[in-house]
């Protein structure tokens, strides 16, 4: 039986509690909860620093017996700090997320590696396993990269997120991937887009942030990363359709995504 979560991307512009009945009503079985804005055009929703909206989205888990699969994302720069993050951990913690994502911004790759295990010992004592993220954009560009990178940081506890748009515009491949440790990757980013190497960094960006398709409606190689990966493994839509959400709205898109997803990935939702 598959689990699916709605990564919070997907219906960006809709706040966590009303994210949360519209992940519910959909069919999902838990959401990712995006606390900390990653671009100046797209929305984050701190609630660490806001009160009433933290205890209206605890009430709304509550409400629908959804679960929090992660809170995203921190950036891992040159003057990255975990204990500055702490308050954002106690907030996931409080709604029971069971991941933080990563992202990697920092050229000097032994400081990134010493930072991310500082995050995963501040993140363990809010019972959070951090998660790292690849972008082909960034210094740690693809699954093999990754893999050095949390390997350098010396935690067993510290997975990697893989992505399927990421995954397929960096090249990584499909024997690398079976080749983790079990366990190595909690759960999926799957979505679809079409496939025309090479790619700018305007396009790579574009699709990661504004237009992707529902799975099976492009051209990445879906069936295969699925099947490097264990069968029941959570999976997490996220699966920006700007467009799409615009002319039919956040709850059209989640349903779209999730039933492309359920026709690709097998299984139904564990609720």
């Amino acid at each position: 039986m598959r689990r699916y979560s709605l990564a919070h991307l997907t219906v960006i512009e809709v706040p966590p509690p009303q994210m949360i009945h519209l992940a519910a009503d959909a069919g999902y079985d838990a959401v990712g909860l995006r606390l900390v804005q990653v671009t100046p055009t797209t929305p984050g929703y701190p609630l660490h620093r806001d009160a009433a909206l933290l205890r209206q989205t605890r009430g709304a888990l509550a409400e629908t017996g959804l679960a929090v699969q992660d809170i995203e994302f921190l950036r891992l720069t040159p003057d990255f700090a975990a204990a500055d993050h702490r308050a954002c951990l106690a907030a996931g913690a409080e709604l029971g997320a069971r991941h933080v994502i990563c992202a990697p911004y920092d050229p000097d790759l032994s400081r990134m590696a010493a930072n991310l295990a500082a995050l995963a010992d501040e993140a363990a004592g809010f019972g959070i396993a951090p998660v790292l993220e690849f972008f082909p954009w960034t210094v740690v560009p693809g699954l093999t990269q990754a893999r050095d990178l949390v390997a350098a940081s010396g935690r067993a506890d510290v997975g990697i997120l893989v992505d399927a748009l990421h995954f397929d515009r960096s090249g990584s491949r499909l024997a690398d991937l079976a080749a983790l440790a079990p366990g190595m990757v909690p759960f999926l980013h799957l979505c679809d887009a079409p496939v025309h190497p090479p790619y700018t960094e305007d396009q790579l960006l574009h699709a990661g942030r504004v237009e992707r398709l529902p799975p099976g409606a492009g051209q990445i190689g879906l069936r295969a990363i699925l099947d490097a990966l264990p069968l029941t493994l959570p999976i997490a839509l996220e699966v920006p359709m700007e467009a799409h959400t615009a002319r039919f709205g956040p709850a059209a898109t989640a349903r779209r995504v999730l039933a492309a997803a359920q026709a690709v990935a097998g299984g139904t939702t564990g609720r």
